[in-house]
């Protein structure tokens, strides 16, 4: 992707003094609900007024979204607050409609990303446009997915781009609705440094007394912005109510949520913190040494069930050393979540090396 700086250029132009907040209704429910919730906002940090206005949802029956009706409600709340407006859109259809009513900023939702189709599609809607565009993360952990969605707007000429990271699904139970997986915006960070990074804690919490969490984690990992789903009667929702906050609630967090320094210059801070990093690099060296130590015995065992026509996989072996790791991770602080995510993959691997012995 060439010219990555022109991705911040939408951003900038804001000249905000702190991150990016956009928040709002899940849903659009009615007219005097989206103009008391913009009202409520405006006396906030809040730079961009969002609402569902189309409301994918996994089975037909639920509440779909009250459709282009709520794009005029929108825009009124916009005349009214000055707030600027964003909603989802999922075809082409409704990047017209949008445009026609003077939305600021669309966003591509995790349903739609997945879907290269439907994004070229949309892209193509928005060709030579000077709209923002937020692309949300997919439902799966597929970062070339989200980087494809990008590279489809880039190349259909939309200039204003920016990511959203929303979690990803996951068959195991977790603490979140969907899982952080920080590591893959992190990794898209590093690709495109000048995208613009957002942080939907909404849909990663699920439910509302984590997502201060959520935010703080964001803003120390140098994220631009936050996208918190608002409503003035959160339980009463008709879509998502255990995952939105008060507006009240939202502008006490911006109060107490802390913007660290990208850097120091101070002398005695970066000897220390060079010498800790030191420290890291040290025992992640050790790590690899031993993993590596691992899989050669892994090699051994898989030469000896060979030998001896025994199956790969043993269960009650996996089961033992699972539980056993477990409780030691618990001795050292160390999450049941990051234990088995740890753990998984050096049981893959360890089975993949076995495989390779076996099948020469």
């Amino acid at each position: 992707m060439e010219n990555k700086k022109e991705l911040r250029n939408w951003l900038d132009a804001f000249k905000l003094s702190h991150p990016l907040v956009i928040a709002g209704p899940c849903s659009a429910e009615t007219e005097a609900q989206v103009l008391r919730i913009a009202h409520e906002l405006k006396e906030t940090d809040t730079t961009v007024l969002r609402a569902g206005i189309w409301k994918p949802r996994t089975r037909p029956g639920n509440f779909e979204g009250v459709g282009a009706l709520g794009l005029k409600w929108l825009q009124r709340a916009k005349d009214e607050t000055g707030l600027l407006t964003t909603t989802e859109v999922a075809n082409a259809n409704h990047v017209d409609l949008a445009l026609a009513h003077d939305i600021d900023i669309l966003w591509v939702g995790a349903r739609t990303t997945v879907s290269p189709f439907m994004v070229q599609e949309i892209a193509d809607a928005l060709r030579g446009t000077d709209k923002t565009v937020l692309i949300k993360n997919p439902v799966n952990p597929d970062l070339p997915l989200w980087l494809g969605a990008v590279e489809r707007f880039y190349e259909a000429g939309v200039k204003n781009l920016g990511v959203i990271h929303r979690g990803f699904s996951t068959y195991e139970k977790t603490r979140y609705r969907n899982n952080p997986e920080w590591q893959i915006p992190i990794d898209l960070q590093n690709r495109f440094p000048d995208l613009p990074l957002i942080l939907d804690p909404s849909h990663i919490a699920g439910r509302r007394d984590i997502i201060f969490d959520l935010c703080q984690t964001a803003l120390d990992l140098n994220y631009d912005g936050l996208m918190i789903e608002t409503h003035y009667d959160p339980d009463n929702a008709w879509s998502d109510a255990k995952q939105q906050i008060t507006p009240a609630t939202l502008d006490q967090m911006t109060v107490d949520l802390r913007i660290r320094k990208t850097e120091d210059d101070a002398v005695e801070f970066n000897n220390q913190l060079n010498t800790l990093r030191t420290q890291i690099d040290v025992i992640d060296n050790k790590l690899v040494e031993m993993l590596g130590k691992r899989m050669k015995i892994a090699d051994s065992i898989g030469l000896l069930k060979k030998k001896n026509n025994v199956a790969i996989l043993q269960v009650k072996r996996w089961n033992e050393v699972l539980g056993r790791m477990i409780l030691e991770g618990e001795e050292n602080q160390l999450s049941e979540e990051f234990i088995l995510r740890i753990y998984k993959a050096i049981h893959q691997e360890s089975i993949n090396h076995q495989k390779k012995v076996i099948n020469e």
